[in-house]
């Protein structure tokens, strides 16, 4: 099995292997998905977060063997360029990638495991009004960092943020799921709005984060609204036109 470290965790090379060959048999499930799980760890008084991915069908081994590089291998070098950018994301400390005579057979990444209090989801459901709007603000604050940093988080989504309370009204933003990230992007300002899009649904949600967005950028209020509404609003009806197709096709399998 392959693996690449990060030289700090270096010391702990031979315990995290032995979370990795043991994934399935050790270690506590905080997400059991049809195609990825995560999974953590107690290491050395030390929280690790693994992610098992999926294996890939014949086309993808080959795929992720030679033409492209791993979910699990872009997670960790995107995790490190994010942490050099200055954009919080989980410490990367390593990951794992198995091979069959075919090609990529298995490919796992490890985290620290962040404490945090809420993610983006979580957030819409805050009763206390003042409170949630001083944290999109916040959070919007944070997603122009990463556009003016070109950076273009394709999976922004609403549980792909987690959120940590420091007090005194003040919050940190960590991304996760990073495999679909692009860097040195200059976005448009229609790309920019359309990475809002996957975030709610809630017309007052994205209001509050259109009058942010337009006060940080210097853009007309009532166009960013427009725009950001539009996408989402466009973004929704794939969604639930997709999900329809899948009950659809579920119904003509029975």
């Amino acid at each position: 099995m392959k693996s690449i470290f990060n030289p700090d965790f270096e010391k702990r090379n031979e315990v995290v292997y032995n979370c990795i060959v043991n994934y399935y048999r050790q270690g506590t499930f905080i997400y059991e998905g049809n195609r990825n799980s995560l999974k953590i760890f107690e290491i050395d008084n030390l929280t690790i977060c693994v992610k098992a991915f999926k294996k890939p069908h014949i086309f993808n081994k080959i795929i992720y063997t030679y033409f492209r590089k791993s979910k699990a291998k872009r997670s960790f070098e995107f995790a490190n360029i994010l942490l050099q950018k200055g954009i919080g994301t989980p410490i990367p400390i390593a990951y794992y990638e198995n091979f069959d005579t075919i090609g990529l057979n298995e490919s796992y990444y490890v985290c620290e495991f962040l404490k945090t209090d809420f993610r983006f989801r979580e957030l819409l459901d805050i009763d206390d009004e003042v409170k949630k709007t001083a944290i999109l603000k916040q959070f919007v604050a944070f997603t122009y960092k990463l556009h003016q940093s070109n950076i273009e988080f394709i999976d922004h989504s609403s549980g792909n943020t987690l959120i940590k309370d420091l007090g005194d009204g003040n919050y940190d933003f960590y991304l996760v799921d990073l495999n679909r990230t692009n860097f040195n992007k200059k976005m448009t300002f229609i790309e920019r709005m359309n990475n809002f899009s996957k975030l709610t649904s809630r017309k007052d949600i994205v209001q509050i984060m259109s009058e942010e967005y337009a006060k940080l950028s210097g853009e007309n209020n009532e166009l960013v609204f427009d725009e950001m509404w539009n996408a989402t609003q466009k973004f929704q009806q794939q969604h639930f036109r997709k999900k329809r197709l899948k009950k659809k096709l579920k119904f003509w399998k029975k």
